[in-house]
């Protein structure tokens, strides 16, 4: 079959890869009918990736319709359409049973496309460990489109609102309007925020925040901007979804005391250097880290079918799988308008 395969910095190949087969009795194989890229796939994309692999298949966010299923899965079966959370987890510890595959405690947490250990979904199929937890039915009122955005994008966008503890009548402040901070600026409103600045360079981003209610700032305004409309106080909750030192470091300086930061942006620096001092003279609260996204389903589907969440809005390509190498460079160049990337078979 066909697959995106990482061979090297800004090395991604529409190739030639093994068909997917079943590993475990609790293995179903999926075809996939959409897949997208993800702004952590540019991470591999650079060369800076999570693992030294190479000839893998990328890719964490797909949908598909299950084909095949191992005798002891008993939830999905062939013909159901899916969709497929980025991580993996067991589906029987505690942790898992409530959401939280990240805490795996028979350590089988992962994520597709990171490396050889679990290939990636941007491909004509593949494999779901633990399939009666990790492939998800798609609900009635749930588009595919809408579906994709929810298994990783979405679901991780909800996660940095809810962990920057926004609440309503709070003043909430977003760094990086790509597909999750657009999707993020979506989320804050729908907590209640009372006002949102959008925080951006680019000006086709910022006009997308405009248009759901946000105040659209270029960085080198933002600052200056938010003082002036707080006197001086600043924000109640920031939100980060860049991971760069000077964006981490640009919300620690945004948010007022005893307020919360929380960052979703992949980190990629080794050692940021915390202002800890400030942080406790300010009572702040940090948050960081990385979402489980069957957690955050149960709140998200309601908020989709009912139309108060609208995240394929963002979807602004839509390209053959074959195309996959154009689509990264497109993306990473931030070409043409680009946000969510889909391919399809």
């Amino acid at each position: 079959m066909k697959a995106l395969r990482y061979f090297g910095e800004r090395d991604i190949r529409h190739d030639d890869i093994a068909d997917p087969k079943l590993e475990s009795d609790r293995d179903a194989i999926v075809q996939m009918t959409a897949c997208s890229i993800c702004g952590s796939d540019l991470h591999i994309y650079h060369g800076h990736g999570f693992s030294e692999d190479k000839g893998f298949c990328v890719g964490h966010e797909a949908v598909g319709e299950v084909v095949e299923v191992g005798r002891a899965v008993t939830r999905v079966k062939v013909g159901d359409k899916v969709m497929m959370p980025a991580a993996v987890g067991c589906g029987a510890c505690r942790s898992c049973l409530s959401g939280v595959v990240n805490n795996c405690e028979n350590n089988a947490s992962g994520c597709y496309g990171l490396s050889a250990r679990l290939q990636g979904v941007q491909a004509e199929a593949f494999r779901v460990p633990a399939a009666d937890m990790n492939a998800v039915k798609i609900p009635e009122g749930i588009s595919e489109d809408q579906a994709l955005m929810m298994t990783d994008a979405m679901a991780t966008a909800w996660f940095g609102a809810r962990n920057a503890d926004i609440r309503p009548g709070s003043s909430v402040g977003v760094i990086g309007l790509g597909p999750i901070g657009l999707m993020t600026v979506e989320a804050a409103f729908v907590m209640g925020a009372h006002v949102v600045y959008a925080i951006d360079p680019i000006p086709e981003r910022r006009a997308l925040a405009e248009a759901v209610g946000a105040i659209a700032l270029h960085p080198d305004e933002a600052m200056e901007r938010i003082k002036e409309d707080t006197k001086g106080r600043r924000l109640d909750c920031v939100v980060e979804v860049v991971g760069s030192d000077a964006t981490v470091d640009f919300a620690l300086r945004c948010v007022r005391v005893r307020g919360t930061v929380s960052v979703i942006g992949v980190q990629q620096s080794r050692r940021f250097p915390f202002p800890l001092e400030r942080a406790f003279a300010g009572g702040l609260t940090f948050r960081v880290g990385t979402c489980s996204v069957p957690e955050e389903l149960p709140a998200l589907f309601p908020l989709v079918q009912s139309g108060r969440l609208k995240p394929e809005r963002y979807i602004s390509h839509r390209l053959p799988l074959s195309q996959g190498a154009d689509a990264y460079d497109m993306f990473d160049r931030r070409e043409a308008g680009a946000l969510k990337m889909v391919l399809v078979p």
